[in-house]
């Protein structure tokens, strides 16, 4: 079994603004329908989804030229990106 697919309806959304992408050019892209795409963005925390329907979100955005980064992970873009620092908490 291969690794998780993990991606946060707010990674999401901002991917697809990234991109430059409405909800129905990204569901286009990916092959996947309107209601897929409307569905995922409107959960909350991580987004739930067939891992197929997730890898074919996941390459439609890397095409565009986005890519995903994930928690604590290296990126291996050489453009400019943007990444959510860790919040801090009342004892910081």
């Amino acid at each position: 079994m291969g690794a998780a697919i993990l991606i946060t309806a707010d990674q999401l959304r901002a991917a697809r603004a990234l991109a430059g992408l409405d909800q129905k050019a990204l569901a286009e892209k990916a092959g996947v329908s309107l209601p897929t795409i409307q569905r995922m963005e409107a959960s909350s925390g991580n987004v739930r989804g067939v891992v197929d329907t997730l890898t074919k979100i996941i390459n439609a955005l890397d095409a565009a030229g986005v890519e995903l980064i994930g928690e604590n992970m290296p990126s291996y873009g050489k453009g400019r990106g943007v990444r959510l620092k860790t919040p801090k908490t009342a004892s910081d």
